[in-house]
């Protein structure tokens, strides 16, 4: 099934369709207020009830963000998620910077794991040999694996910059990563 978005993620997709690169989200009224920064004017365009699900939802997000920025794919791009917490009035502020994910030295090789490796080995040499990058059910037959767990992979591949797609095309996928730097398919 792969990995669902998370709220913050779907706030963050929001704020980047209305041209905003950041989030803030303040307790205010019961309420959690969730603005996105566009041209330095906060935009609202949410608000849950703190005591709610969405609230303890996001918040739950927000913490463990703020532990390890999240990396992510939004509309087809790799972005990263940086959160600050700030202490205003005795509640906790949230500042969200939606950063675009640096992009890898193609010179450098690249780490992955073993079973990452071997996608990325077979995506170069089927659109070597095809002239077209492989569909997920190529690679389901490849690897004899359920199609979730292809679909997965390919996310995983993409969010850790090591592919990148176009949302809504078929056999889209590109290697970012070097040939000499693929491990032998086996």
């Amino acid at each position: 099934m792969g990995r669902p978005f998370t709220l913050l993620e779907d706030l963050c997709r929001h704020a980047l369709s209305i041209g905003a690169d950041s989030l803030e989200i303040e307790y205010r009224d019961r309420r959690d207020w969730v603005y996105g920064r566009k041209d330095n004017t906060p935009v609202s365009f949410a608000s849950f009830a703190s005591a709610g699900a969405d609230a303890r939802e996001l918040r739950e997000n927000l913490y463990r963000a703020h532990k390890k920025p999240l990396r992510t794919v939004l509309d087809g791009r790799v972005y990263v998620l940086k959160v600050r917490i700030e202490d205003r009035f005795g509640e906790d502020a949230f500042a969200v910077k939606i950063e675009p994910a640096p992009k890898l030295d193609p010179a450098a090789a690249p780490r992955f794991t073993k079973t990452q490796g071997q996608y990325l080995a077979f995506i170069y040499s089927y659109t070597k040999i095809h002239g077209q990058a492989p569909a997920e059910s190529d690679l389901q037959r490849y690897f004899r694996v359920s199609a979730p767990s292809v679909h997965e992979m390919i996310k995983t591949l993409e969010r850790n910059a090591l592919i990148e797609r176009t949302p809504g095309r078929a056999r889209s996928i590109r290697l970012l990563v070097r040939p000499e730097h693929l491990p032998q398919l086996t």
